[in-house]
């Protein structure tokens, strides 16, 4: 199954340093990433960066033009009321067929904020026992995800936290 997460972190370089780990774990045969885009939002900055990875071409072009337009709408629109309600109820229409939805959108745009840092990473196949141990000691928080209840508790129970 293709899963689709969201992890926060409280620094601003914390995502790309899971990035570069959770790309290990690929090299190891643990995991296998779809794709993934890092965002960095440096204290004082007034919007954060972002990074688009497109593991693989042919797979990640899909992924790549959906980063574009999700990351633009969440962070790039001004956040004032009705326009940011307006961009994120636009961008739930294209995001809805990879199983994010509006309310998710909302609650990733409210998380993610000014000293902090995000990963967005679409898997498949993972060992998540082992990929867990490699990110013991990372504080990090799962923002949301297209995955099941159940599958949801077996990755609160291996990262930790709720």
């Amino acid at each position: 199954m293709t899963a689709f997460t969201v992890w926060k972190f409280d620094s601003p370089d914390g995502a790309e340093h899971a990035a570069t780990v959770l790309k290990g774990c690929e090299r190891d045969g643990l995991v296998k990433i779809v794709d993934h885009a890092v965002v960095s939002w440096p204290e004082g900055a007034s919007h954060p960066t972002t990074k688009q990875a497109h593991e693989e071409t042919w797979r990640g072009t899909g992924w790549g033009a959906l980063w574009g337009v999700l990351l633009g709408a969440l962070f790039f629109v001004p956040v004032i009321g009705g326009v940011a309600g307006a961009a994120i109820g636009a961008i739930a229409k294209t995001t809805e067929n990879a199983g994010i939805t509006k309310e998710q959108l909302h609650k990733i745009r409210t998380e993610v904020t000014p000293g902090s840092s995000a990963l967005f990473v679409v898997t498949e196949q993972g060992d998540l026992d082992r990929v867990g141990e490699r990110f013991h000691g990372m504080h990090s928080k799962l923002i949301d995800t297209n995955l099941t209840e159940a599958e949801r508790d077996e990755l609160y129970e291996t990262f930790g936290g709720k």
